[in-house]
């Protein structure tokens, strides 16, 4: 999973600009598309400039979002930029979901209960559905649970930003 980032909306195609594009904006890319962890946030037409609109400019993801259209921009269609500065992304490969790529809105159903992320399988258990529950984490092939010793909200949320649940 890597390329330049386009987005869908209003039924055409476009870029992302790569003023302000960071790994927590490619990272946001990644786990909507159910790719994997951020490797890298590129930008300068790394990919070849793109064609069409430049959508969004000055994106800033803050990991809470949902997916890249709630992240704060200028705006859609609102940019000073060149396709020469179309931004792209490379994540770790690990697709985890194939819905419709970087579109307003993730139908959160389509999203699996645990994403092998590297080293470390998580899952959600004895929730009253995939997004809640007890953390647990895959080693040496037996699944066993995460003290919450210094638990705070940004380790949930890394949890579920690794199992597609916003």
């Amino acid at each position: 999973c890597a390329g330049r980032v386009e987005v869908f909306y209003k039924n055409q195609w476009g870029t992302v600009c790569d003023d302000h594009w960071d790994l927590e904006d490619a990272g946001m890319v990644c786990q909507q598309l159910g790719c994997g962890m951020v490797l890298s946030a590129l930008g300068a037409g790394h990919f070849r400039a793109g064609s069409g609109p430049i959508w969004l400019d000055n994106v800033n993801c803050t990991g809470m979002e949902v997916t890249l259209s709630y992240c704060r921009t200028k705006g859609w269609g609102k940019n000073n930029c060149h396709h020469n500065e179309d931004a792209g992304m490379v994540c770790s490969g690990q697709r985890g979901f194939h819905g419709p790529p970087l579109m307003p809105s993730v139908d959160s159903s389509s999203h699996p209960t645990a994403i092998h992320t590297g080293p470390a399988e998580l899952r959600l258990v004895n929730g009253p559905n995939h997004c809640s529950g007890r953390v647990e984490v895959m080693h040496d092939h037996q699944w066993g649970t995460v003290c919450d010793d210094d638990w705070t909200f940004p380790d949930a949320s890394v949890v579920c930003r690794q199992l597609g649940c916003g």
